[in-house]
Formats: C-alpha cells, sequence, structure tokens
C-alpha cells in the first residue's frame, strides 16, 4: 500500500473524537459478505439487456435498500420497460444462482472470532430477506452463529428501511440487556447505511467500495479500505492479541 492510499484509509475525525463502545452491529451486503458484487453481476446483466448501464451512480442509490424498493429506484432511474415486480422476480431468479457462493470480506473472520473471544456483544442488521440471508449464508453457518441475534430486512419491527434509522435501534433493543445506541458502534458500506447509524445516534466506521463517490464517504465516524485496517482499541475494545 502507497502513502497515499494509506493516508486516504485515516478517518475524517481524529482518534481523540472516537467514543468507547460496549456493542457492535454489522450490515452484512458488501461488509460481512461479498455480495454487492454478485448483486452488481445480476443488474448489471438485467439492465444490459434492455440497453441501458448499472453504472456505480445508480448502485450507490440503491445499496442498503430492501429489494423491493431498489428495484422501484432501478427501474424509474433507467426508465426499464418492465414493472418492478418484473425487475425483483428477474433479479431474485439470477440471485439464487449465484448468493450461495458469496464468500467474507478480508478480515471479517478474524475480527469477528477475536471479539467473540472477548465476549462482545455483537449482532447484524441487514436489509436482506429471510429467504435472502439464508441463500448468502449457507456456506457460513458456523460464522453467523457468533453473533447475538440477526436483524432482517422483513423484520415486524423494522417499520421503514435505511437511511432511517430502526434497523439499528431494533438490533441495539435486542441486545440482553438493551443496549444504549450512544454505546453501539455501526460498520456499514453504503451511503444510507451509514446515515441510518448516526441518525440512531450511534457511531460508524465506513468500509466502502473504492468505486464509490468519494463525496458519499464523507459522514462516517471512521472510514477505511478494509476489516484488516481496524484497530479495536480505537473504540476501547480488546486490541488483537
Amino acid at each position: 500500500m502507497s502513502a497515499s492510499s494509506s493516508s486516504s484509509s485515516s478517518s475524517s475525525s481524529s482518534a481523540a473524537s472516537l467514543r468507547p463502545v460496549t456493542h457492535l452491529i454489522f450490515d452484512m451486503d458488501g461488509l460481512l459478505l461479498d455480495t454487492e458484487r454478485l448483486y452488481s453481476v445480476v443488474f448489471e446483466e438485467i439492465c444490459g439487456s434492455f440497453g441501458k448501464s448499472y453504472t456505480w451512480d445508480v448502485k450507490s442509490l440503491v445499496m442498503g435498500k430492501k429489494g423491493t424498493e431498489a428495484a422501484e429506484i432501478i427501474r424509474d432511474v433507467l426508465d426499464l420497460p418492465l414493472t418492478k415486480e418484473e425487475l425483483l422476480h428477474e433479479s431474485e431468479i439470477k440471485q439464487e444462482k449465484i448468493f450461495h457462493t458469496a464468500e467474507l470480506m478480508p478480515g471479517v473472520d478474524k475480527m469477528i472470532r477475536h471479539l467473540h473471544k472477548h465476549n462482545i456483544p455483537m449482532a447484524v442488521a441487514t436489509s436482506s430477506s429471510k429467504v435472502s440471508f439464508q441463500m448468502k449464508t449457507v456456506r457460513h453457518k458456523d460464522f453467523f452463529g457468533l453473533f447475538h441475534h440477526i436483524v432482517l430486512g422483513d423484520d415486524p419491527e423494522v417499520k421503514c428501511g435505511k437511511p432511517q434509522p430502526d434497523a439499528f435501534l431494533v438490533c441495539a433493543k435486542r441486545f440482553q440487556p438493551p443496549a444504549p445506541p450512544e454505546k453501539c458502534l455501526v460498520f456499514e458500506d453504503s451511503p444510507l447505511g451509514v446515515k441510518g447509524a448516526l441518525a440512531g445516534g450511534m457511531q460508524v466506521v465506513m468500509i466502502p467500495d473504492e468505486k464509490l463517490n468519494p463525496d458519499l464517504k464523507k459522514e462516517a465516524t471512521l472510514l477505511l479500505n478494509s476489516m484488516e485496517d481496524f484497530k479495536p482499541e480505537l473504540f476501547g475494545l480488546p486490541a488483537y492479541d
């Protein structure tokens, strides 16, 4: 890593402004699992069949959204000649064929197992539905068993999706005992997720795809290139051995 790229992974805030936390909440797609790349493959293929381009500008509008909302936005922005239901159905057929191949993102397994060993309470807040979650995690059951609980996108208590804070607040509430939002640290890759976590009164570490527009990376408490760069002690958590 060059000096310039390592400096870009530093945060927009100084270490002094980071507050200690006791509970961690993780997004899943593109953060724990390398599924955002798979979503891109699916929608590039569908949009391409209509002569349209599924660009990163479009993708950044829907990252972190629930499936039906994402389908509606993609259809409207690209003016696709099909209903949002048809687009969603078409995408689900293609996703079913590839989601089981999803791999964990770099540094994720090491970090989660380290903090689990130190009894740090952790949970997942994802926009994925139950069916989608099961497809993506079929090869990672042991890993996802390390989390205290998982809040899904079709959870009845999550009234509004990201960028609203509902998923994160519901997730914090389900720790035993419930965790105060200001003691929770959220990990996200999407701008909408970052907004949701901040709206919920939580600090947020953003680990975005390098292709994301830099203007959409500015709000996070801490900006990193990879989970491999995360230093737990910055937030009062046990350092790696």
